[in-house]
């Protein structure tokens, strides 16, 4: 079936956007960020098949325990799309690595560590469970499932994230709240008519600043038009 060019155009505007509206996150590490930050967690309480969530300031990090102290989850990382090298490539994911995986749409199922999957934050367990409110297969299934799945993958912070992953794995359904509630936001904005408006000044300052070229007058008109029509 072939896809439509206006969606496509859409799905990786909102894609961007959720991305600079977290962008916060990613870029907080420092000259060390390609280091994991230490952290000491009791892996003996983790069962194999639970599913492990990383709370952030603005999104929540997720991945299944396989067992032996190994975490399955998805990351984006550039480096997939540049080297085969698992030497390099299974080093522990920096920030900028992310960021550019996100923009590449690049990513992997891999496997970590407790402590480098949580880099230095709290682990809550099975958190899903009680929030979805859907009944969970049985731990081994989902463990196998996200083995199973290990390797390069695409990736789509509104379509295919992390969080898409444990759900299809935990309950048979690839999902994403964290994804839903951003839409939800992205309408409430593009409802507003005052979004056009300041959407057209920003075109506008953007054309006398820059001066009139196809990438400023195009954004300047296509932007503020898409989102009178949604509106």
């Amino acid at each position: 079936m072939m896809k439509n060019p206006m969606l496509e155009a859409v799905s990786l505007l909102l894609e961007k956007l959720l991305l600079i509206s977290n962008f916060k996150l990613f870029s907080s590490g420092t000259q060390g960020e390609d280091k994991a930050r230490t952290s000491l967690h009791d892996i003996n309480s983790f069962h194999r098949g639970d599913v492990l969530e990383v709370p952030r300031t603005h999104l929540t990090h997720y991945g299944i325990y396989l067992g032996d102290n190994r975490v399955a989850h998805m990351m984006p990382d550039v480096l997939l799309a540049l080297t085969s090298d698992k030497r390099l490539t299974q080093k522990v994911v920096s920030n900028k690595r992310l960021i550019l995986g996100v923009i590449g749409r690049v990513a992997s199922i891999r496997v970590d560590t407790v402590d480098d999957f949580a880099y230095g934050a709290k682990i809550l367990v099975n958190h899903l469970d009680k929030s979805l409110k859907k009944k969970a297969l049985l731990n081994e299934e989902v463990a196998c499932r996200a083995e199973k799945l290990l390797g390069i993958t695409t990736y789509s912070l509104l379509w295919n994230n992390c969080e898409h992953f444990v759900t299809y794995c935990r309950f048979d359904t690839a999902v994403s709240p964290q994804a839903d509630k951003f839409c939800e936001i992205l309408k409430i904005i593009i409802r507003d008519e005052r979004s056009v408006f300041a959407s057209a000044l920003l075109g506008l300052a953007s054309i006398i600043c820059l001066g009139l070229a196809s990438y400023t007058t195009l954004p300047a008109i296509f932007i503020p038009f898409c989102l009178w029509m949604a509106g």
